[in-house]
């Protein structure tokens, strides 16, 4: 039998799951986890997606996980762009991830200037290069090229945003490691993470365990929809169809009231269909998850209307005002002030809870 919900039942019930409406999280890992990531390019919409999230708010937490304890991990993963993720499931996006080996397509190779021989050469490289001691940039550009010998490697790698370095990410030889003088550094995940495994989780596991993850938190979604948050849309449709077989057993089938026909964890159809709309109004920093998980013309959460100012160029995401599960507007904070740009009515007493919550954590 189908389950009918609403939209506003389903965003109602995101809102809690992912730590917004019921911001209890206990810390970075945790809502890391309970998030699928944490979107990482701009490191303070990082900690801002933590800190509304969390129980009580710590502004040294991420940096702590990183660095002290190491159970978050900095690198490239969802659609090759920088997240934070729990240090122990990292090995299963990187077994995910790892099915699809873009960087062995010719038009890739060409339009980032390596021949397939050189970015094997990289590939197999790295991995020696990186030991106990984290490596800047320039360290380990170098060690690369001294180990090679091609001197081409030097402005390859030098060049863009780490586009040569993203298929080591994928494959588990690199994450980031601690600052140094202002400067990134990168290490391996083996010699950097505690309890990485010997060998990577089969891919098939691994698959089955972040399509559960994913729909714990942005669900009911289709395999489409988790296609579009991982790979970009991209995934090899055996592999994506294979994932969602085998963790077919624990998957019902919802329909929506816009007539979409999604897929939800059977053990949270109950509590799905029990969420009430909420009226509340949250306001939510850029590049949040609530948003990048969900496609962009999903208009019950993204009105047609608002994308170009949520969606901009470059792929920036603005910081969103969420009313009703729906995103009503961008907002952007100045000089200690909070501007809003509204595409819907929004009640001001609501908006300005929403200010008086956030403000205090745009200043730690």
């Amino acid at each position: 039998m189908t389950t009918h919900l609403t939209w506003p039942q389903i965003l109602s019930w995101r809102l809690r799951r992912q730590y917004v409406s019921d911001p209890g999280g206990p810390g970075p890992v945790e809502v890391a986890r309970r998030l699928c990531g944490v979107q990482a390019q701009v490191a303070s919409s990082a900690q801002l997606a933590v800190a509304i999230r969390s129980a009580a708010p710590d502004p040294g937490a991420i940096d702590r996980a990183l660095w002290a304890e190491r159970t978050l991990a900095k690198t490239w993963v969802m659609r090759g762009t920088l997240h934070l993720v729990p240090s122990d499931q990292l090995p299963d996006y990187c077994a995910a991830l790892g099915t699809l080996r873009f960087w062995e397509k010719g038009s890739w190779q060409r339009g980032h200037g390596v021949t397939a021989a050189e970015i094997e050469a990289i590939i197999d490289t790295v991995p020696k290069v990186l030991g106990e001691t984290p490596l800047t940039r320039e360290e380990l550009v170098e060690a690369v090229v001294d180990a090679t010998g091609d001197a081409h490697l030097r402005e390859a790698l030098t060049s863009g945003w780490g586009a040569l370095l993203k298929p080591l990410s994928r494959l588990g030889e690199l994450c980031y490691g601690p600052p140094r003088e202002g400067r990134v550094t990168f290490t391996s995940p083996r010699a950097w993470l505690p309890g990485w495994p010997a060998e990577p989780p089969p891919q098939e596991e691994a698959g089955v365990r972040l399509a559960r993850a994913f729909l714990g938190a942005h669900g009911p979604a289709t395999p489409e929809m988790f296609d579009g948050w991982l790979f970009g849309g991209v995934a090899r449709k055996a592999v994506l169809r294979g994932w969602f077989r085998d963790l077919g057993p624990e998957l019902t089938e919802v329909r929506t009231d816009d007539g979409q026909t999604l897929l939800a964890l059977t053990e949270h159809l109950d509590d799905l269909a029990g969420a009430r709309p909420s009226d509340a109004v949250h306001l939510l920093p850029g590049f949040d998850q609530y948003v990048l998980a969900a496609p962009r013309g999903l208009t019950p959460l993204l009105p047609a209307e608002l994308k170009p100012k949520v969606s901009r160029q470059a792929g920036w995401i603005s910081p969103v005002v969420v009313h009703r599960g729906r995103v009503a507007g961008v907002w952007e904070a100045k000089g200690g002030e909070i501007t809003y740009e509204l595409g819907a009515d929004v009640p001001r007493q609501l908006l300005d809870a929403a200010a008086a919550r956030l403000r205090p954590l745009l200043t730690r």
